[in-house]
């Protein structure tokens, strides 16, 4: 086993951490097959011998259950590491492209090279799996990564570094704890790629205080904006570095009445409850219905919420607790505003103690309120009714595009005017969220909700920098690219890059 990869949280060994990861990189060891492979079969130690300890540390930070942090978390990284396995070398492997007449007689390939020394920002809400996944795919592609968990989930933070110092190479996996101070000064330091994921926004900033992202601390780098995503660009712009952004966004769902509603109903509810309840960035933020089906939505939503979390879901063992008591705050916040009086038909129950919010269905709530014009990240789902249910292809791309976005239907009309009028990261048709666990299918999103995509393939390609080489002999010599230019000349060159075979000809034989 290595030494131990954790650093201290002290923000002066930050400059010194990264100069070893980039000694370790240039070193060149991190670009052979064999270290990677070391790497992932040490990742995968991790998730198969200690996944006790990533259970405990899940359950100590959001109340979650064995079985959902197996389902989305460990069993997801054990897949990452697996597939990253049985897939390398053939995504090391060059990719031969066909060149043109203009380098007549050559050939091409874009060859994949690691970008250098890469930043891993992660964040609580899938504090393992956003954090390993990305450190997978930055060693897959051959980097020297440092991890910065977030410090709003402790225990898992706490038992990433012990296990990762465990079982990496402490000279080019590191992994660095702490808050505000020590984001602050790796932000500071030159990376080759930042990967970043997160949800938050100024108008939040106030009620996490001490625990909101160091990102939103950094006034040399702000725009003024209000989201996250414009402060990260700000500060990797300080040294050119392109970067991953995982945002978030107003996830919406368009419910049609044509529908096996069980089926839709049971789906819609693991994507939004039983997904960390709610505190995941492609979960259902809202549901468009038609206001003729909106009752019969309703009361199936009601009667399987029961079925799955009893007649006192706050006290089921089953659902995830809010992260922390600012974050339930919040929540609370959105839920108590005058303008939701007599909206709440499902739910509303809260215990503050333990952190847990029932299931909460609000039927047309003002369409200025909070629930409506901030992501919610909870277990809250607003119910919007309209006249015909393509006016809610109205209202989703009237507002910023999201990460990910749903429809229930078997109107196969509706189906393809959905996907080819609305514009988000990802789309699933009869389904929620689990779309992000295909590795046949990038990961990402656009406009305000990210940039850059991972996931499988995907993956090694985000953390590698294609690099274009091409070959040639010393024969072909073309004497029309040199000086002195002529008439005659300057015909087959016109001819040449025109694909123009018969000027070619014309050009040689000086016609």
């Amino acid at each position: 086993m290595a030494a131990s990869v954790s650093v201290s949280v002290s923000v002066s060994v930050v400059p010194a951490a990264a100069e070893g990861l980039r000694a370790a990189y240039t070193s060149g060891k991190t670009r052979t097959y064999e270290w990677r492979v070391s790497q992932l079969n040490a990742m995968l130690k991790i998730t198969t011998r200690h996944e006790k300890d990533i259970v405990l540390a899940l359950n100590s930070d959001l109340g979650k259950h064995e079985h959902e942090a197996f389902l989305h978390e460990i069993s997801a990284v054990s897949a990452a590491c697996r597939m990253a396995l049985k897939e390398l070398r053939l995504w090391m492997k060059p990719e031969k492209v066909k060149t043109s007449m203009t380098t007549f007689p050559s050939s091409g390939e874009l060859v994949p090279e690691p970008y250098g020394v890469v930043l891993v920002i992660s964040t609580w809400n899938y504090p393992i799996l956003l954090s390993l996944e990305p450190v997978i795919a930055a060693i897959s592609a051959g980097n020297a990564v440092v991890l910065k968990p977030s410090e709003v989930a402790p225990a898992t933070s706490e038992v990433m570094a012990k296990l990762l110092g465990q079982y990496m190479d402490a000279s080019a996996v590191k992994v660095i704890e702490g808050g505000v101070q020590e984001t602050t000064a790796l932000l500071e330091q030159k990376w080759d790629k930042i990967f970043y994921t997160g949800f938050l926004d100024h108008k939040q900033l106030a009620l996490f205080g001490d625990e909101v992202p160091v990102y939103l601390y950094l006034n040399k780098f702000s725009t003024g904006n209000n989201k996250v995503g414009r402060i990260i660009l700000a500060a990797a712009a300080q040294h050119l570095t392109p970067v991953i952004l995982e945002l978030g966004g107003k996830c919406p769902v368009i419910v049609d009445s044509n529908i096996n509603l069980t089926v839709a109903v049971k789906r819609l509810i693991s994507g939004k409850w039983g997904c960390n309840s709610g505190q995941t960035c492609v979960a259902p933020d809202y549901v468009i219905t038609t206001k003729a089906f909106a009752s019969k939505l309703v009361d199936a939503i009601s009667s399987e919420l029961e079925r799955f979390y009893g007649k006192d879901p706050v006290n089921s063992t089953d659902m995830s607790r809010i992260i922390n008591s600012r974050h339930f705050e919040r929540l609370t916040k959105l839920l108590d505003e005058d303008k939701l009086f007599g909206k709440i038909v499902i739910g509303g129950q809260c215990d503050k103690t333990n952190l847990k919010i029932a299931p909460t269905v609000i039927l047309d709530p003002p369409l200025d309120s909070l629930i409506m014009t901030e992501e919610i990240f909870g277990p809250l789902l607003p119910i919007i009714t309209v006249n015909d249910i393509r006016d809610g292809f109205n209202f989703i791309t009237s507002k910023e595009k999201p990460l990910a976005a749903y429809i229930f239907t078997n109107d196969r009309k509706l189906k393809e005017d959905f996907v080819q009028r609305v514009s988000a990261g990802g789309i699933a048709v009869n389904e929620v969220t689990i779309h992000l666990t295909d590795p046949a299918l990038p990961f990402g999103g656009v406009g305000e909700s990210g940039m850059g995509t991972y996931h499988g393939k995907y993956s090694f390609e985000a953390f590698s920098h294609k690099k274009p080489v091409l070959y040639r002999g010393f024969t072909g010599e073309i004497s029309a690219r040199y000086p002195p230019y002529t008439t005659r000349k300057l015909k087959f060159l016109k001819a040449a890059m025109n694909g123009n075979i018969i000027g070619i000809i014309r050009a040689l034989l000086g016609w």
